[in-house]
């Protein structure tokens, strides 16, 4: 295969996280170790957020030391806000997530503040920032938020070029919190966004599978250009901000259909395979996918 893709998987982070019964911290260790043991080179392992909002979360730090014995991994962790980003960097976190809204609405229920005041709480995190961390940027509801509907291309290139010019070799990340993004949607904002920015590191992209599009609106920013791709073992998730959301799109979907596509993703199906069964079995977890089911059924 001349052509590849990153996938980064999510399971332990966007997709634990609104399960209630408490998963213990070593059922996670597992997942981690498991996941990449499959080839999965990139895992978000967890959030240092408040225990309170996200209590299944708690043990980041944790999980934090286990990332850190299994060589080859790249364990990153999601930050709401500079304070967390400080607490983060401090258990050793070498690659940070920070997660602001490009709708209003949603920043507010999510983060408590306005989008201005996300984006200035980034400045003063960059400022701080030690040498050597690792940087991206996740926009959620970059397409549709659960409380306004559609985001219009234009204000969210807007925010684009505002947070790429504050530091531009880090990686944007273009999310579909609820998972109604349509592909063609994907397409203009991931096409638009590369050509406005083109100093920005990398670009990447989130899907949620609310509505069945999570495959198609991967595909189609592919198509675009991008090259990273969130994805949860067993299709899990679903975000405690965002009303009605289900889980992000499946890995084994998406590993399927790039490696189908002759698009390598370095990621080994049969290994993949019973770490997303036995996910998408934990008790209150929101599962999804369909490659388990088919590939389990025999039909290759």
């Amino acid at each position: 295969m001349t052509k590849s893709v990153e996938i980064v998987e999510v399971a332990p982070r966007d997709g634990f996280q609104p399960i209630g019964p408490w998963i213990p911290t070593e059922t996670k260790a597992a997942y981690i170790r498991r996941l990449a043991a499959a080839g999965l080179r990139r895992i978000e392992i967890g959030s240092f957020v408040s225990a309170t909002a996200i209590p299944q979360l708690r043990d980041t730090a944790e999980l934090l030391e286990v990332a850190a014995a299994l060589r080859g991994l790249r364990p990153q962790v999601l930050v709401p806000t500079a304070k967390r980003a400080r607490d983060a960097v401090a258990a050793g976190a070498p690659f940070l997530v920070y997660v602001l809204s490009a709708s209003e609405a949603h920043n507010r229920s999510n983060v408590r503040r306005s989008v201005a005041e996300s984006a200035e709480d980034y400045a003063r995190m960059l400022e701080a920032l030690p040498d050597g961390i690792a940087l991206r940027i996740n926009l959620a509801t970059a397409f549709d938020c659960p409380f306004d509907g559609k985001m219009e291309v234009a204000p969210v290139l807007d925010l684009i070029r505002r947070l790429a010019a504050l530091r531009p070799d880090v990686e944007i990340c273009l999310c579909d919190t609820t998972g109604r993004a349509t592909p063609d949607h994907v397409a203009e904002l991931s096409a638009s966004a590369m050509a406005a920015c083109p100093e920005v590191g990398a670009w990447a992209y989130h899907a949620h599978d609310t509505y069945g599009m999570g495959l198609a609106s991967t595909y189609a920013a592919w198509q675009a250009g991008v090259r990273i791709f969130d994805a949860a073992a067993g299709g899990l998730g679903g975000c405690p901000f965002a009303p009605g959301a289900t889980g992000n799109v499946a890995t084994e979907d998406v590993v399927w259909m790039f490696e189908r596509m002759g698009v390598a993703t370095g990621v080994d199906m049969a290994a993949l395979l019973p770490v997303a069964a036995d996910a998408a079995a934990l008790p209150g977890a929101s599962a999804g996918g369909r490659a388990r089911a088919a590939l389990a059924a025999g039909c290759g």
